[in-house]
Protein backbone atom coordinates (compact mmCIF):
# COMPACT_ATOMS: atom_id res chain seq x y z
CA UNK A 1 0.00 0.00 0.00
CA UNK A 2 1.54 3.37 -1.20
CA UNK A 3 2.06 6.02 1.87
CA UNK A 4 -0.38 8.64 1.20
CA UNK A 5 1.78 11.69 2.56
CA UNK A 6 0.51 15.90 2.75
CA UNK A 7 3.27 18.90 2.48
CA UNK A 8 3.18 22.11 3.26
CA UNK A 9 4.47 24.30 1.11
CA UNK A 10 5.25 27.82 2.93
CA UNK A 11 8.31 27.09 4.85
CA UNK A 12 8.75 23.39 4.00
CA UNK A 13 9.44 24.39 0.77
CA UNK A 14 8.85 27.43 -0.72
CA UNK A 15 10.34 30.35 1.21
CA UNK A 16 7.45 32.72 1.07
CA UNK A 17 8.84 34.86 3.98
CA UNK A 18 11.74 35.65 2.31
CA UNK A 19 9.57 36.89 -0.18
CA UNK A 20 7.30 38.43 2.24
CA UNK A 21 10.05 40.84 3.51
CA UNK A 22 10.96 41.79 0.39
CA UNK A 23 7.61 43.22 -0.48
CA UNK A 24 7.56 44.76 3.18
CA UNK A 25 10.30 46.50 2.10
CA UNK A 26 9.28 48.05 -1.25
CA UNK A 27 6.14 49.19 0.45
CA UNK A 28 7.29 49.98 4.03
CA UNK A 29 11.17 50.91 3.42
CA UNK A 30 14.08 49.33 4.46
CA UNK A 31 14.92 50.96 7.64
CA UNK A 32 11.33 50.10 8.69
CA UNK A 33 11.01 46.88 8.03
CA UNK A 34 14.66 46.20 9.74
CA UNK A 35 12.72 48.03 13.23
CA UNK A 36 10.52 45.50 12.85
CA UNK A 37 12.42 42.68 12.50
CA UNK A 38 14.70 43.86 15.50
CA UNK A 39 11.03 43.99 17.06
CA UNK A 40 10.83 39.80 15.89
CA UNK A 41 14.22 39.02 18.09
CA UNK A 42 17.38 37.68 16.13
CA UNK A 43 15.98 34.01 15.67
CA UNK A 44 12.24 35.45 14.57
CA UNK A 45 10.42 35.12 17.64
CA UNK A 46 8.23 37.63 19.31
CA UNK A 47 10.19 39.50 21.77
CA UNK A 48 7.28 40.94 23.98
CA UNK A 49 5.67 37.60 23.42
CA UNK A 50 8.71 35.68 24.70
CA UNK A 51 8.91 37.71 27.65
CA UNK A 52 5.62 37.04 28.89
CA UNK A 53 5.62 33.03 28.65
CA UNK A 54 7.34 32.06 31.59
CA UNK A 55 4.15 30.39 32.27
CA UNK A 56 2.72 29.16 29.14
CA UNK A 57 0.48 26.14 29.47
CA UNK A 58 1.46 23.29 26.51
CA UNK A 59 -1.55 22.04 24.94
CA UNK A 60 -1.51 19.06 27.83
CA UNK A 61 -2.09 21.02 30.38
CA UNK A 62 1.07 21.28 32.11
CA UNK A 63 2.72 24.23 32.89
CA UNK A 64 6.67 24.79 31.67
CA UNK A 65 9.03 27.30 32.10
CA UNK A 66 10.15 26.75 28.38
CA UNK A 67 9.91 29.76 26.28
CA UNK A 68 10.24 27.86 23.10
CA UNK A 69 6.64 26.12 24.14
CA UNK A 70 5.33 29.87 22.55
CA UNK A 71 5.17 28.47 19.41
CA UNK A 72 2.40 26.05 20.23
CA UNK A 73 0.13 29.39 20.25
CA UNK A 74 0.13 29.81 16.50
CA UNK A 75 -0.88 33.08 14.50
CA UNK A 76 -0.16 36.32 16.66
CA UNK A 77 -3.20 37.91 17.64
CA UNK A 78 -4.25 40.59 15.18
CA UNK A 79 -3.34 38.59 12.39
CA UNK A 80 -5.64 38.32 9.16
CA UNK A 81 -7.08 34.69 9.66
CA UNK A 82 -6.67 33.66 5.59
CA UNK A 83 -3.15 34.05 5.41
CA UNK A 84 0.18 32.44 6.66
CA UNK A 85 1.43 33.69 9.54
CA UNK A 86 4.63 36.26 9.60
CA UNK A 87 7.37 35.39 11.67
CA UNK A 88 10.69 37.41 10.76
CA UNK A 89 9.33 40.79 11.00
CA UNK A 90 6.27 41.63 13.92
CA UNK A 91 3.98 43.97 12.29
CA UNK A 92 0.74 45.13 13.69
CA UNK A 93 -2.68 43.80 12.59
CA UNK A 94 -3.39 46.93 10.08
CA UNK A 95 0.22 46.52 8.95
CA UNK A 96 0.18 43.10 7.87
CA UNK A 97 -3.21 43.77 6.05
CA UNK A 98 -1.83 46.36 3.95
CA UNK A 99 1.08 44.37 3.14
CA UNK A 100 -1.63 41.90 1.83
CA UNK A 101 -3.38 43.96 0.03
CA UNK A 102 -0.31 44.86 -1.58
CA UNK A 103 0.67 40.97 -2.39
CA UNK A 104 -3.03 40.55 -3.78
CA UNK A 105 -2.33 43.33 -5.94
CA UNK A 106 0.51 41.27 -7.46
CA UNK A 107 -0.26 39.37 -10.17
CA UNK A 108 1.00 35.63 -9.93
CA UNK A 109 2.85 36.38 -7.00
CA UNK A 110 3.10 32.82 -5.74
CA UNK A 111 4.62 31.75 -8.91
CA UNK A 112 7.87 33.64 -7.87
CA UNK A 113 8.62 32.46 -5.04
CA UNK A 114 12.56 30.51 -4.45
CA UNK A 115 12.79 26.90 -3.18
CA UNK A 116 14.07 26.57 -0.12
CA UNK A 117 16.36 23.34 -0.59
CA UNK A 118 17.29 23.79 -3.96
CA UNK A 119 16.65 20.16 -5.95
CA UNK A 120 14.44 19.07 -3.05
CA UNK A 121 11.30 19.22 -4.88
CA UNK A 122 13.15 17.51 -7.73
CA UNK A 123 13.79 14.91 -5.46
CA UNK A 124 10.52 14.34 -3.84
CA UNK A 125 9.31 14.09 -7.32
CA UNK A 126 11.53 10.78 -8.23
CA UNK A 127 10.42 9.23 -4.92
CA UNK A 128 6.97 10.09 -5.50
CA UNK A 129 7.55 8.06 -8.87
CA UNK A 130 9.96 5.28 -8.16
CA UNK A 131 7.86 4.56 -4.95
CA UNK A 132 4.37 4.99 -5.69
CA UNK A 133 3.57 7.60 -3.21
CA UNK A 134 0.65 9.59 -3.16
CA UNK A 135 1.18 13.16 -2.21
CA UNK A 136 -1.03 16.18 -1.77
CA UNK A 137 0.44 19.64 -1.43
CA UNK A 138 -1.29 22.27 1.45
CA UNK A 139 -0.83 25.86 1.37
CA UNK A 140 -2.73 28.37 2.87
CA UNK A 141 -2.34 31.38 0.50
CA UNK A 142 -4.72 34.11 -0.37
CA UNK A 143 -5.73 35.20 -3.86
CA UNK A 144 -3.75 37.29 -5.77
CA UNK A 145 -4.38 39.03 -9.38
CA UNK A 146 -3.92 36.39 -12.37
CA UNK A 147 -5.10 32.72 -12.53
CA UNK A 148 -6.18 31.04 -9.00
CA UNK A 149 -3.55 30.37 -5.62
CA UNK A 150 -4.00 26.50 -6.62
CA UNK A 151 -3.12 27.19 -10.41
CA UNK A 152 -0.45 29.44 -9.52
CA UNK A 153 1.07 26.90 -7.36
CA UNK A 154 0.86 23.53 -9.28
CA UNK A 155 2.75 26.12 -12.14
CA UNK A 156 5.41 26.44 -9.32
CA UNK A 157 5.59 23.07 -8.48
CA UNK A 158 5.80 21.93 -11.81
CA UNK A 159 8.46 24.45 -12.50
CA UNK A 160 10.85 23.01 -10.25
CA UNK A 161 10.27 19.17 -11.23
CA UNK A 162 7.30 17.88 -10.24
CA UNK A 163 4.58 17.20 -12.59
CA UNK A 164 0.54 17.24 -12.02
CA UNK A 165 1.12 17.93 -8.45
CA UNK A 166 -2.43 18.40 -6.50
CA UNK A 167 -2.68 20.88 -4.51
CA UNK A 168 -4.97 21.75 -1.68
CA UNK A 169 -5.52 25.63 -0.65
CA UNK A 170 -6.33 24.99 2.77
CA UNK A 171 -8.13 27.09 5.75
CA UNK A 172 -8.87 25.56 8.92
CA UNK A 173 -7.37 22.50 11.12
CA UNK A 174 -4.50 20.75 9.62
CA UNK A 175 -5.78 17.55 11.45
CA UNK A 176 -8.72 17.41 10.12
CA UNK A 177 -7.81 17.96 6.60
CA UNK A 178 -5.62 14.98 7.30
CA UNK A 179 -8.14 12.89 8.85
CA UNK A 180 -10.58 13.76 5.61
CA UNK A 181 -7.85 13.08 3.05
CA UNK A 182 -6.43 9.48 4.88
CA UNK A 183 -3.06 10.65 4.68
CA UNK A 184 -0.51 8.63 6.46
CA UNK A 185 2.05 11.53 7.41
CA UNK A 186 1.80 15.40 7.31
CA UNK A 187 4.96 17.47 6.78
CA UNK A 188 4.77 21.00 8.16
CA UNK A 189 6.99 23.62 9.83
CA UNK A 190 4.49 24.85 12.47
CA UNK A 191 4.30 23.44 15.58
CA UNK A 192 0.71 23.99 16.17
CA UNK A 193 -0.14 22.37 12.21
CA UNK A 194 1.53 19.31 13.84
CA UNK A 195 -0.28 19.60 16.91
CA UNK A 196 -4.01 19.83 15.07
CA UNK A 197 -2.79 16.04 13.17
CA UNK A 198 -1.83 14.41 16.47
CA UNK A 199 -4.82 16.11 17.85
CA UNK A 200 -7.53 15.64 15.11
CA UNK A 201 -6.24 12.34 13.43
CA UNK A 202 -4.62 9.34 12.74
CA UNK A 203 -1.63 10.30 10.36
CA UNK A 204 2.21 10.93 11.70
CA UNK A 205 3.11 14.26 11.91
CA UNK A 206 6.88 15.31 11.29
CA UNK A 207 7.90 18.49 12.18
CA UNK A 208 10.83 20.76 9.73
CA UNK A 209 12.61 22.95 12.43
CA UNK A 210 15.46 24.88 11.10
CA UNK A 211 15.24 27.12 14.37
CA UNK A 212 17.89 26.20 17.05
CA UNK A 213 16.75 23.15 19.86
CA UNK A 214 16.09 25.39 22.15
CA UNK A 215 13.48 27.05 20.47
CA UNK A 216 11.83 23.87 20.15
CA UNK A 217 8.48 23.51 22.13
CA UNK A 218 9.06 20.73 25.02
CA UNK A 219 5.61 18.86 24.53
CA UNK A 220 6.58 17.75 20.70
CA UNK A 221 8.58 14.19 21.68
CA UNK A 222 5.75 13.55 24.27
CA UNK A 223 2.89 13.74 21.54
CA UNK A 224 4.60 11.96 19.17
CA UNK A 225 5.68 14.63 16.70
CA UNK A 226 8.83 13.78 14.64
CA UNK A 227 11.19 16.36 14.46
CA UNK A 228 13.95 16.46 11.60
CA UNK A 229 16.48 19.78 9.96
CA UNK A 230 15.62 19.57 6.44
CA UNK A 231 13.54 18.72 3.99
CA UNK A 232 16.01 16.12 2.88
CA UNK A 233 16.55 14.43 5.91
CA UNK A 234 12.86 13.90 6.07
CA UNK A 235 12.85 12.01 2.63
CA UNK A 236 15.71 10.06 3.93
CA UNK A 237 13.35 8.87 6.61
CA UNK A 238 10.05 8.30 4.58
CA UNK A 239 12.16 6.47 2.37
CA UNK A 240 13.53 3.98 5.14
CA UNK A 241 9.71 3.74 6.57
CA UNK A 242 8.47 2.59 2.62
CA UNK A 243 11.51 0.11 2.60
CA UNK A 244 10.39 -1.74 6.20
CA UNK A 245 6.99 -1.43 5.20
CA UNK A 246 8.01 -2.67 1.74
CA UNK A 247 9.76 -5.48 2.93
CA UNK A 248 6.95 -6.56 6.21
CA UNK A 249 9.65 -5.76 8.81
CA UNK A 250 8.20 -4.39 11.80
CA UNK A 251 11.64 -4.34 13.55
CA UNK A 252 12.70 -1.74 11.20
CA UNK A 253 9.66 0.62 10.93
CA UNK A 254 9.05 0.54 14.46
CA UNK A 255 13.05 1.30 14.91
CA UNK A 256 12.93 4.66 12.20
CA UNK A 257 9.00 5.24 14.05
CA UNK A 258 11.32 5.57 17.34
CA UNK A 259 13.89 7.94 15.64
CA UNK A 260 11.33 10.61 15.00
CA UNK A 261 9.24 10.11 18.43
CA UNK A 262 6.36 8.69 16.56
CA UNK A 263 6.34 4.77 17.56
CA UNK A 264 3.46 5.75 20.51
CA UNK A 265 2.03 8.90 19.83
CA UNK A 266 0.45 10.18 23.47
CA UNK A 267 -3.36 11.37 23.34
CA UNK A 268 -4.17 14.47 23.89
Amino acid sequence: MSLRIGFDLDGVLADMEAELVRQAEILFGEPMTRRLAERAGPDGADVEAVAAADATPDPAGSTSPNHADDAWRGPREGAPDNVPPLLKIKMTSRQQRRLWRHVESIENFWEGLAELEPGVIQRLARLTSDRRWEIIFLTKRPETVGVTAQVQTQRWLESHGFRMPSVYVVQGSRGRIAAALALDIVVDDRPENCLDVVVDSKARAILIWREGENQLPAATQRLGIGVVKTVGECLDILTEIDSAAGREEPGVLNRVMRLLGLKEPASA
